[in-house]
């Protein structure tokens, strides 16, 4: 996997919106906290437009990526926020023009489906984490600071993936497994199977999250997964948050049964309860990276160095 540049304060961050659109106070919000925090900002036509629930049409929003990555001047990018409207742009990305200019790209959520495809088709390293309207305009929580320069501002050989003093990553199934970390929001993931953009999971450590599923749907999208080969071959999973993901009747399988029935036959080591999603704190995940997951000691462990010096 090819690896972005190290984020070092100064640099100048572009703003993009791939999914639905938000307010100008709200984009104007996140670029002072930004600034506030060393670093330049530019931000793209997208992030003050609005076509229906999208930030612009499709054309506009691919285009912005696109920019975005062969601006020499851009030294990394962040979506500005999810939603919907991924999935309408990924024909529209230029996968060989980001494979030549590797940048930081990170976001999350709908943000999931360009995961899948820079991965997969430009073959580098992305990362899950903190969005700017969603989760930067007010200020970024002190733990999920931390967590963002620890992965995209320093130059950790390891790293082992931390939860809030706490906020336990426990144990579903024990065992110890190597491969590269994929993944994001479930709904998304799912979408993406009978696409030339499916997910590969292949030998790899697959993490999941999601927000506002009733659990039979939970149920349905691993179902999904699962029938399509995707579980097959995966060495080990990681559950992130799964924020408000309820039982729609009090009688219908509970998150946690879910996950047995359907993960547990797998055996493969599981961890869940990583504060990673829809979420406060929100910790940031490089896509793409070999990770350790620890099912014995319920533990997430960076395994390289995800950026280079530049």
């Amino acid at each position: 996997m090819f690896k972005p540049k190290m984020l070092r304060k100064g640099d100048t961050i572009g703003l993009v919106a791939p999914a639905s659109d938000s307010s100008k106070e709200k984009v104007d919000k996140s670029i002072e906290y930004l600034k506030s925090q060393g670093f330049k900002v530019k931000v793209s036509d997208s992030c003050y437009s609005k076509k229906g629930y999208l930030a612009g049409d499709d054309e506009l929003r691919a285009k912005n990526i696109n920019d975005m990555f062969k601006d020499k001047d851009v030294d990394a990018i962040f979506c500005i926020r999810g939603g919907y409207g991924v999935h309408r742009i990924l024909e529209k990305i230029d996968y060989d023009l980001i494979k030549e200019n590797p940048k930081i790209f990170m976001g999350y959520s709908d943000i999931t489906a360009l995961h899948i495809a820079i991965n997969n088709r430009a073959n580098l390293i992305t990362f899950h984490g903190p969005m700017t309207v969603s989760d930067m305009r007010d200020g970024l929580d002190s733990f999920s600071l931390q967590s963002f320069k620890e992965v995209l501002m320093t130059s950790e050989n390891t790293l082992e993936i931390n939860n809030p003093e706490g906020e336990k990553i426990k144990s579903i199934v024990k065992g110890i497994a190597e491969g590269e970390l994929i993944g994001g929001n479930l709904a998304l993931i799912s979408g993406t199977i009978g696409t030339p953009y499916e997910i590969d999971t292949e030998d790899k450590i697959l993490f999941i999250e999601d927000i506002g599923e009733y659990t039979f749907r939970i149920d349905r999208m691993l179902m999904q997964l699962k029938l399509a080969g995707k579980l097959d071959s995966v060495r080990g999973i990681v559950l992130g948050d799964f924020n408000n993901c309820v039982q729609e009747d009090k009688e219908d399988q509970s998150l946690m049964e879910v996950f047995e029935d359907i993960l547990i036959p797998l055996r493969v080591p599981i961890i869940y309860n990583l504060k990673s999603g829809h979420c406060t704190p929100n910790i940031t995940l490089p896509f793409g990276s070999k990770v350790e997951v620890n099912g014995d000691e319920g533990r997430l462990i960076i395994k390289e160095r995800v950026t280079i010096d530049g």
